[in-house]
């Protein structure tokens, strides 16, 4: 008899999702029946929502909406194919040319999310034999896409210059790529990407900058940390970014010299065997990156928003994180702590998501608030008055 012991795949993991339910650390999906601004219905209730990362308000925007239905009206919903088919629109090729021209680099190509694009990237970028250098609170996919390539993965400190150099160079003679989050999407800081990009051209090694959070919020005219950092395309060779934050859309892009984006039309298999993003929406994006580039008080809103939180928050005494941008973490150290904060708030009528471990290391659950330029003065204070009736949290690291 053949098999008889082999384990079985699904009794294994739903042991594996019990011991993750006895642990507090259960993730559970909630159903949004409608959006307006930053109001959410959920549940039959009405609550104030900080935990979009809609960054701009530009989700509900009337110009993108228009886009979308004009362009479906005329060319349908689906694209019908992959983009080296038959998928590849007038309004892809549009939306690429807008991005590529926005981020300052020779050419974009859209993924359909951007945890494709950073798989595609790497996947293509990478050999077995070669290093990939990371900050240890980069986003997942990051660190998903460099153990897929097969290269080996060494992880920094987080915003450690010297230590990334010093994993640099213990493989002097590999290709190396060095990858970073521009803003963190847990901790809301920003890299330190002046000193990584000196460090990379000191160690021949390409830079890699996912800037997912940081796109349409920093820089003077949003386009992203990078621009704000004061770097062009030769300093960050890849830059990837996505349009479902800042945006208000769906799906991403990488952004490069030619050279770059032609490698990835070649080998980037998460681009080269899925169907093309909907026309329609590439047409929404098209309307947003107009507007996100041009309505630079949509940017100076959210930076007034961001101070009357931080502001308030200090007078209240509570342990937020260091953080500039729209992301505004509030470190309650821990899991339970974190979703009972959660669920009490959520009693006053405001939703804010409680992120635990695995997503956060343990002994760091905290609350993700984040803002966004739909939100207004009163809903700030409606959200620190909230705050205020939260027990007392015991900072564990990076107050304000």
């Amino acid at each position: 008899m053949t098999g008889s012991s082999r384990p079985d795949l699904l009794h294994r993991l739903a042991i594996q999702a019990s011991e993750r339910e006895h642990a507090g650390l259960r993730r559970r999906l909630r159903t949004i029946e409608h959006v307006e601004g930053p109001w959410l219905e959920s549940g039959g209730r009405r609550l104030l929502g900080f935990c979009s990362n809609d960054y701009l308000g530009l989700a509900q925007h009337p110009q993108l909406i228009a886009a979308l239905k004009r362009t479906a009206d005329d060319e349908g919903v689906g694209s019908g194919s992959a983009h080296l088919i038959c998928g590849h629109r007038r309004e892809h090729a549009q939306l690429e040319e807008a991005l590529a021209e926005w981020t300052g680099r020779e050419r974009a190509l859209l993924f359909s999310t951007g945890y494709m694009a950073n798989l595609g990237a790497m996947q293509a970028l990478l050999a077995r034999d070669d290093v990939c250098v990371q900050d240890k609170l980069n986003h997942a996919c990051l660190l998903d896409g460099a153990q897929l390539a097969g290269a080996e993965l060494k992880r920094y400190p987080h915003a450690d210059v010297e230590a990334a150099a010093r994993q640099l160079r213990s493989r002097p003679q590999a290709a190396a790529l060095l990858a970073t989050d521009g803003v963190f999407s847990m901790d809301g800081d920003v890299a330190p990407l002046a000193a990584l990009a000196a460090l990379c051209t000191r160690e021949h090694a390409t830079l890699m900058v996912d800037d997912a959070h940081g796109l349409g919020v920093l820089g003077a005219d949003g386009a992203g940390s990078v621009r704000a950092a004061g770097l062009g395309q030769n300093d960050v060779p890849v830059l990837m970014a996505t349009l479902g934050k800042a945006l208000g859309c769906s799906g991403a892009f990488v952004a490069g010299s030619a050279a770059l984006i032609d490698g990835l039309l070649q080998f980037a298999r998460p681009y080269v065997y899925t169907t093309a993003m909907a026309p329609a929406l590439a047409a929404a994006t098209c309307a947003a990156v107009e507007i996100a580039r041009n309505d630079s008080w949509r940017r100076e809103k959210l930076q007034s928003l961001i101070a009357r939180f931080r502001v308030g928050a200090a007078q209240l005494g509570l342990p937020l994180m260091v953080s500039p941008s729209a992301i505004q973490p509030l470190l309650l150290g821990d899991a339970q702590a974190a979703l009972e904060a959660a669920l009490a708030l959520e009693q006053r009528g405001v939703l804010v998501t409680a992120i635990r471990p695995p997503t956060v290391p343990q002994g760091q659950a905290r609350l993700r608030i984040t803002l966004s330029a739909a939100h207004e003065d009163e809903h700030i204070d409606q959200l620190l008055d909230a705050l205020a009736t939260l027990p007392k949290p015991v900072a564990t690291g990076g107050p304000v």
